[in-house]
């Protein structure tokens, strides 16, 4: 695992309990917010970027949602071969409702969360 994984990973599992959390509240919305944000944090990391995208699958089965599923299971072969090459769109939520190769602008919290693991892994 990378320095900048290990840097990264705190604050992606914070987010992951986040969405566990709403769950257990019953609110899907919330979770699926969570796990966008984890999404963000850990896409430039090649084990989180699987794992967020296996837990969206997960929050779309659990919701027997075809559409969320297909896509889910698309973006984790994408995840696991191309994100060791730096081939992913930065800030993209990785959700199936959005395009999976199209950029999107990174919330400025979760910026300085990544701006932090970088600095870490140099």
């Amino acid at each position: 695992m990378s320095t900048f994984a290990r840097s990264i990973r705190p604050h992606v599992d914070a987010e992951l309990r986040a969405a566990d959390e709403a769950e257990a509240r019953d609110d899907a919305s919330s979770a699926f917010t969570h796990l966008e944000r984890a999404h963000v944090l850990g896409q430039a990391a090649t084990v989180e970027h699987v794992r967020v995208h296996w837990r969206m699958l997960l929050w779309g089965l659990r919701r027997r949602d075809v559409r969320e599923c297909l896509g889910q299971v698309v973006r984790l072969c994408g995840a696991a071969t191309k994100t060791a090459f730096g081939l992913v769109p930065h800030g993209n939520t990785g959700g199936a409702n959005v395009s999976p190769i199209a950029p999107m602008p990174i919330p400025p919290d979760l910026d300085a969360r990544i701006r932090e693991a970088r600095a870490a892994a140099d």
